[in-house]
């Protein structure tokens, strides 16, 4: 898979600065969330039209960004 920066994209005048799949209002934080209530790629892909890439690049995003916020609290 490419980079997800390719897919998900931060404009502060959108969504308040969420990151967001390009070219849609669709943010990262809802697709996990959608997600983690249970929806499947299809349900999202169907229901939101993102392309099973864009799905991957949200999870891609979101565990990159976690893996920075793990390495700062191991700091401590």
């Amino acid at each position: 898979m490419k980079k997800y920066q390719e897919y998900i994209a931060s404009d502060h005048r959108i969504l308040l600065g969420k990151p967001i799949v390009k070219g849609t209002l669709i943010s990262v934080e809802f697709i996990l969330k959608k997600l983690s209530d249970g929806a499947s790629f299809n349900d999202l892909m169907e229901q939101h039209k993102l392309s099973r890439i864009d799905i991957y690049a949200a999870l891609d995003y979101a565990s990159e960004r976690l893996a920075d916020n793990e390495e700062l609290v191991n700091k401590k």
